[in-house]
């Protein structure tokens, strides 16, 4: 219940106090430009404001398996959807897929990277990443620097990040040359260039479901707001941002 409590205090922490009809959704860093955009056009038309969490999708998985208070859970990462879901937490027959995205290689230079070459271009600089054992961005990254033999030749450079935002602003900021995120990470900063694209089958497909959770506070609401997600109106958004829509 401590861990409960301290994802609800999070939430709520300096902010106005949640309505009874507000959805709280735990959603994924990689989403927050996205998913904001939507939120607010969703409130603008129906007057329900979502109020969002954004995490990690493994520490939002652990915390709604402790009981934190949420009503929807939208992952990148189908594993720890299905945590969720084996723990029970998951409202029968909302899951749904909502989303894909690309693995790209991030730098604050314009200059192309051939990513058989990255070790030798990222010398003794740092490569910024999403934790590589827990969060799904980390995970895809290691992933595919493995696949190609790069991971042992780099992890020696690799700083880990609790989330792919917060990799992305070590890019964003000059602490790391070079980073891995997502393509819709890198649209949602200008300071940094897509150098690279990772190939499809060197990691397992990037998947974002949604799905609602069970006595969450406003049921009806997160429902009506998990429906809009999947309007033409929000798929454009979504699509401007670089996700593919399912």
């Amino acid at each position: 219940m401590r861990l409960a409590s301290l994802a609800l205090g999070l939430l709520l922490a300096g902010a106005t106090p949640v309505l009874a009809a507000d959805p709280v959704i735990f959603a994924a860093a990689s989403m927050k430009t996205a998913l904001d955009e939507i939120a607010t056009e969703f409130a603008a038309e129906t007057g329900t404001k979502p109020v969002i969490s954004y995490a990690g999708s493994s520490a939002l998985a652990k915390q709604i398996d402790a009981g934190a208070p949420a009503d929807m859970f939208i992952s990148a990462s189908v594993a720890w959807m299905d945590d969720v879901e084996k723990a029970g937490m998951v409202l029968p027959d909302s899951r749904k897929d909502l989303l894909g995205n690309t693995l790209v290689l991030i730098s604050d230079s314009e200059a192309p990277v051939d990513l058989p070459k990255l070790p030798e271009v990222l010398g003794d600089h740092k490569l910024a990443m999403a934790l590589v054992d827990s969060v799904p961005a980390g995970q895809y990254g290691k992933a595919a620097l493995t696949f190609m033999g790069l991971w042992d030749k780099v992890e020696p450079q690799v700083a880990q990040a609790d989330n792919v935002r917060a990799a992305l602003a070590l890019v964003a900021t000059g602490e790391a040359p070079y980073g891995i995120v997502y393509k819709t990470d890198a649209a949602a900063e200008p300071k940094v260039h897509v150098v690279a694209t990772f190939p499809e089958g060197s990691h397992k497909p990037i998947t974002y479901p949604a799905a609602l959770i069970k006595d969450g506070p406003a049921p009806a609401e997160a429902k009506a707001f998990l429906d809009y997600l999947g309007t033409p109106k929000a798929a454009a958004i979504f699509e401007a941002q670089g996700f593919e829509v399912k």
